[in-house]
């Protein structure tokens, strides 16, 4: 399966750190934190917080049953 690229359900804000993390298979905290100074430091005008908010509209949300580690999405038979 072809790997993609999703916003994470591990979220803080949208989840959109997190899906990189799990894209690059990196820590989700590293990730915020590298996010976080370069937006501080190297976008001026806070690029960054723009960036991050096109990224919110643009990545999807990870289907129900998604595993990055798996890269498959596991159904669930529950019924709610």
């Amino acid at each position: 399966m072809k790997k993609r690229l999703y916003k994470s359900r591990d979220k803080k804000i949208d989840g959109v750190c997190a899906g990189i993390a799990e894209y690059f298979d990196m820590d989700a905290t590293l990730v915020r934190l590298i996010w976080v100074l370069l937006t501080f430091t190297a976008f001026a005008g806070f690029g960054g917080v723009i960036i991050y908010i096109v990224c919110m509209v643009v990545m999807p949300e990870a289907p129900a049953g998604y595993d990055p580690e798996k890269e498959i999405i596991i159904e669930d038979d529950r019924q709610n």
